[in-house]
């Protein structure tokens, strides 16, 4: 195995995993730190170095609400995964992290590109459920990113626009876009093949892999998708405005008037703090959810993707997406909750259908997590929950996990990767890439057919993993 190998800014030196037969790189750049002129601009070449740089620990996280000691008990997130207080915080925050099984740079291993969610707001590549190490024992190259959330990341304004027409919005989305072009051209001296890269994502992550997979400069790097609880079309109601560029940038404008500030030049000179200061008094993360995220520049996003899709103007790779029960539950406005619809269920429904009507021939496999958590909190299946299973980190988690849990992680973190192999979940039920058993002394994971218009094909997870046909209700069908 290496742990020294080169990339084109220079050597990079990582460390061994818990398993040492794994290497992780930890803060890698994979674009130039976006702060003084660069705030508020798309992700910039990253500088050359000499020498070996040390990719031994995490860097900074972008700039967001901090962990909290003592979180509110009903803040599943804060409970979760954002429990660092040591975590650092800067808008120098664009570095990548790589696990890699290989033992020799050449032996062109699939690669895992994940995504982060937190409604463009929160989050990190750093949060311990997304360890990489598990994934990379089946043989596998996974990266985890940074890129720039909330008013750091989705900030428009007319000087803006004017200083880069042809990216003039989405910065979020565009260092995701330039950490992917990074890996596309370095991953090989890690041992991963840059031809079969799945991306993936949940909850805004999910939706950012919608935003790249629909970005045209993507497609001859993207092989594969993975989709947690990332898709939404709720009938009832607007979760996430869809947002003009004009409309984005008068929210800029009446935000640097709210700073103080006259123009973008004052804009950019403003310290990280006051600016996170001004963001959190102008309403925090709950006005931001509504404010600073995705923009229909024109460049970047230039339309609908579900229309897209339905019309057949998008090439959509073959899918991974599922959601489950008791996330995005909504109905029509004054109804009680027997008329609400599960808004992730509705939307990859009437995605997969749109597919096949349009002649597209991939394999796309759908699930419902329904795993009982467990907990004194009674959380139920919460949103993105299922993190802990597909990424197989439940020994991080503080809930008292039991034996049948860790089963079920093993499982669907094979499902997982089998697809990310050779874009079918289905085979063996292995643990590891390494000669430690006979493929005859493994188990084949219970079948998982592909779903269809015909055949509404669900992987259950349960207390097993068991396929069903489930068929869409009546009230869902009303909006298919």
């Amino acid at each position: 195995m290496f742990r020294i190998t080169n990339t084109e800014q220079g050597l990079v030196e990582g460390l061994p995993a818990a398993d040492p037969r794994i290497t992780v790189f930890k803060g890698i750049p994979f674009a130039a730190p976006p702060v003084g002129n660069l705030r508020w601009a798309p992700p910039q070449e990253p500088a050359k170095w000499d020498g070996v740089r040390q990719c031994f620990k995490y860097l900074a996280a972008p700039v967001q609400p901090g962990p909290e000691e003592n979180p509110r008990e009903d803040d599943v997130y804060a409970k979760e995964w954002s429990v660092d207080t040591s975590l650092q915080l800067n808008e120098d925050c664009l570095y990548l992290n790589i696990w890699t099984p290989a033992k020799k740079t050449d032996e062109k291993l699939p690669v895992y590109f994940w995504i982060y969610g937190g409604g463009w707001q929160v989050g990190h590549a750093s949060e311990m459920e997304f360890d990489g190490e598990r994934i990379a024992r089946r043989g596998i190259v996974v990266v985890t990113i940074n890129y720039r959330v909330n008013l750091f990341g989705f900030t428009c304004h007319p000087e803006i626009t004017a200083e880069y027409p042809e990216a003039p919005a989405n910065f979020g989305l565009l260092d995701q876009h330039k950490a992917l072009t990074w890996v596309y051209k370095n991953i090989s001296n890690f041992g991963g093949d840059p031809e079969q890269i799945t991306i993936g994502g949940q909850s805004a992550g999910g939706g950012s892999v919608i935003n790249q997979l629909a970005y045209k400069k993507n497609k001859p790097m993207i092989k594969r998708a993975v989709i947690e609880s990332g898709m939404f079309i709720n009938p009832f109601m607007t979760m996430f405005p869809s947002r003009s560029l004009a409309d984005a940038e008068k929210i800029g404008q009446e935000f640097f008037e709210f700073c103080g500030v006259k123009n973008l030049k004052e804009a950019r000179e403003l310290s990280t703090e006051f600016l996170f200061k001004k963001w959190d008094e102008w309403g925090g993360f709950p006005k931001s959810a509504m404010t600073w995220g995705p923009v229909n520049d024109g460049s970047f996003i230039c339309f609908n993707f579900f229309d897209a899709v339905e019309k057949g103007l998008i090439e959509v790779p073959p899918l991974l997406t599922g959601y489950t029960p008791d996330e995005f539950n909504f109905g029509p406005i004054g109804a009680d909750k027997s008329e609400e619809i599960n808004t992730v269920e509705l939307a990859l429904r009437k995605l997969t259908n749109s597919l096949e009507k349009n002649g597209n021939k991939n394999k796309n496999f759908l699930y419902r997590f329904d795993v009982p958590i467990p907990g004194w909190d009674n959380p139920g299946r919460f949103h993105s929950v299922d993190l802990w299973f597909f990424f197989e980190t439940l020994a991080k988690c503080w809930r008292p996990f039991k034996g049948f849990h860790y089963d079920i992680s093993r499982q669907m973190c094979n499902y997982l990767c089998n697809f990310i192999k050779t874009g079918d979940v289905n085979g063996l039920d292995s643990y590891n890439c390494f000669a430690c058993s006979k493929e005859s002394d493994w188990e084949t994971l219970p079948k998982w057919e592909p779903f269809s218009a015909s055949k509404n094909n669900f992987m259950i997870f349960e207390k097993e993993c068991h396929q069903e046909e489930f068929p869409a209700s009546e009230k869902i069908k009303k909006y298919l």
